[in-house]
């Protein structure tokens, strides 16, 4: 076993009715059980962990809590015929950060099937660019692929200078698909530009379309990463037969819709849930976006921190004021 004893982490607590964060020493004895303790050298900062991080019990039911769906390192000890010390791996999603302590902290402790190998073509720090947005994203255009073709038409990705929507105009792009984005910021036209996109769309000109049961056919599917008014005009805009994979629920859960686009038009809205998505079908994208999806763009797309600056970056991100990805170094 190891010499030390302690890690430092983010931690946050409730105090006075509030939630700060601060940075601590933790206890290796303070990490739940599981068969893998896992040096992490980055974590990636999702909306999930804003939320976790500012007290939202509908993600984190139990405070003091380090958040970080994310993580990126090495096995350091393992009690799994599966994994061996010094092996470089990935854990995304499942219980991480939410209530077991997660990717904010140097180490984590975690069951073996929640574990994935690196896969070769990636580094760990490309690895944690990319994260559950990088998932996500490429669980999304997989169920665009699965039907449409890039000569069927333009795909249209809202949410488009996040994680997951940046992400998804990238490899979309890269695999030869038009891209329409939507986004509510005027300064990010030249970078949605850059990854990929050939249209844009002002969020504003988006959700103030005409309230009526369909509208002009104009888009062959789309990755929606906002839901409500936007994923409801996303709906009636797309081709007869187009696929709509949905992803967020930032803007609302709630959606205000006829059925008309799904039985005039036989639309497929279909659901992303990369936190529990089969290990498997995992293995498949994690593959994919570290060979044939993999980005020349992951650095440009994302911004570095440390694990004292991390605390700033939540703020924005709650605030909706973060572009791209925000990569956690917890690196000494």
């Amino acid at each position: 076993m190891m010499e030390q004893n302690s890690f430092q982490a983010l931690v946050v607590k409730e105090r006075d009715g509030k939630y700060v964060r601060e940075i601590q020493e933790r206890q290796f004895k303070d990490l739940p059980e599981g068969e893998l303790l896992i040096r992490v050298h980055y974590s990636s900062l999702n909306y999930k962990d804003a939320l976790s991080a500012s007290g939202n019990k509908g993600v984190t039911r139990n405070y003091p809590h380090t958040p970080g769906i994310d993580a990126a390192g090495t096995v350091e000890s393992s009690e799994s015929n599966r994994f061996s010390p010094g092996d470089k791996v990935i854990v995304t999603g499942f219980d991480l950060g939410m209530n077991t302590s997660g990717g904010y902290g140097q180490y984590i402790r975690v069951p073996s099937e929640w574990v994935l190998p690196l896969p070769k073509g990636l580094s760990l720090r490309e690895a944690m660019i990319l994260g559950t947005a990088g998932l996500t994203a490429g669980t999304g255009v997989s169920e665009i692929t699965r039907v449409i073709k890039p000569e069927d038409g333009e795909v249209i990705v809202s949410g488009a200078t996040g994680g997951v929507g940046s992400l998804s105009i990238s490899i979309l792009r890269r695999l030869g698909y038009a891209v329409t984005a939507i986004t509510g910021k005027e300064s990010a036209h030249d970078y949605l530009i850059k990854i990929g996109a050939a249209h844009i769309v002002k969020r504003e000109d988006f959700e103030g379309m005409m309230k009526r049961p369909l509208l002009k056919s104009s888009y062959a599917g789309a990755i929606d990463t906002v839901g409500g008014v936007i994923l409801e005009n996303i709906l009636k805009s797309v081709h007869p037969f187009g696929v709509i994979a949905c992803c967020g629920n930032v803007a609302s859960p709630e959606l205000e819709l006829t059925v008309y686009p799904f039985i005039l038009r036989g639309i497929t809205l279909t659901g992303i849930a990369s936190q529990n998505y089969p290990m498997k079908e995992r293995e498949k994208v994690w593959n994919k976006l570290a060979g044939e999806w993999k980005s020349g763009l992951l650095d440009e797309s994302c911004t570095e921190v440390k694990l004292d600056e991390l605390s700033d970056q939540i703020d924005l991100m709650l605030d909706g004021k973060l572009q791209g990805r925000t990569l956690v170094s917890l690196e000494v």
